[in-house]
């Protein structure tokens, strides 16, 4: 995908559609974390392609070579005086995974590097994630002093509530992409990225090629029983909106970005 310079400073959400298979990309400098502007447009991107007829597939993946997604971002974090900011910034996640969970079409997640937070809730919301060995994960809210509130519901969906209770109490643990695989959150694991994007090409070629209406019974079918969560997620974005404003989630992304800039 063509990028300009500003996209490469800000980030960006892409979307190229080949032979009915739509790649819906993101980035941001920081670790490829989620701003409120990247959140709103992958949402976005997802419920376009999902409406899209010439799409019967969608990737998502993120750019780079490094971290999948780092989750949420701190500067916007660090940024929000009220709870109804906090609210508004938690809905982003709320909304990309309502519009995952409520696309017609089977979303395919290729995950290339690490997931913390928010990017372990994208790998869960959707249908099917092929990851490469390396690809570590981490629920990390709790050590900010928040908690995995709104992307709890679609991560403890994917793995069972026991796993879920092990990555969110504790939160400054990595599991290991095998720990991973072996739980659910990832449907397949590679020892390579060729091997990983060979293995998604076959894939959604595959998926291209099938019937569009027997794969939208079988999505309502994976989904049955969360019919809710647009506003259950919205109640979990305003707890996660009040918590971050504690002196704790202040201290702690303080701490983070000061010791980011002794690193560089």
């Amino acid at each position: 995908m063509i990028v300009d310079v500003k996209d490469a400073q800000e980030g960006y959400v892409k979307t190229e559609t080949h032979n009915h298979i739509a790649t819906i990309e993101f980035y941001h400098p920081q670790s490829n974390s989620l701003p409120s502007k990247l959140l709103t447009d992958l949402a976005h991107e997802i419920v376009y392609a999902g409406n899209n007829k010439d799409v019967h597939v969608i990737i998502l993946q993120s750019a780079g070579s490094k971290a999948f997604c780092a989750g949420a971002s701190f500067d916007e974090l660090m940024a929000i005086q009220t709870e109804q900011q906090g609210t508004q910034f938690f809905s982003g996640f709320a909304h990309v995974i309502n519009a995952m969970r409520k696309c017609p079409k089977f979303i395919i997640a290729r995950v290339h590097g690490k997931c913390v937070g928010g990017g372990v809730g994208l790998a869960a919301a959707a249908d099917y994630a092929i990851a490469v060995e390396g690809a570590e994960i981490k629920l990390s809210e709790l050590s900010v002093g928040i908690g995995p509130f709104v992307v709890g519901p679609a991560v403890e969906r994917k793995i069972g509530a026991s796993s879920f209770g092990q990555l969110a109490i504790d939160a400054g643990m990595w599991r290991n992409g095998d720990w991973a695989r072996r739980k659910g959150l990832y449907a397949e694991l590679h020892p390579s990225i060729e091997s990983m994007d060979e293995s998604i090409a076959r894939l959604s070629n595959t998926l291209a090629h099938s019937n569009q209406e027997a794969m939208l019974e079988m999505k309502k079918m994976f989904w049955k029983g969360t019919e809710h969560w647009d506003q259950f997620l919205q109640e979990r974005a305003a707890v996660s909106g009040k918590l971050v404003l504690s002196k704790h989630t202040k201290d702690f992304i303080q701490a983070f970005k000061a010791k980011q800039k002794l690193a560089v």
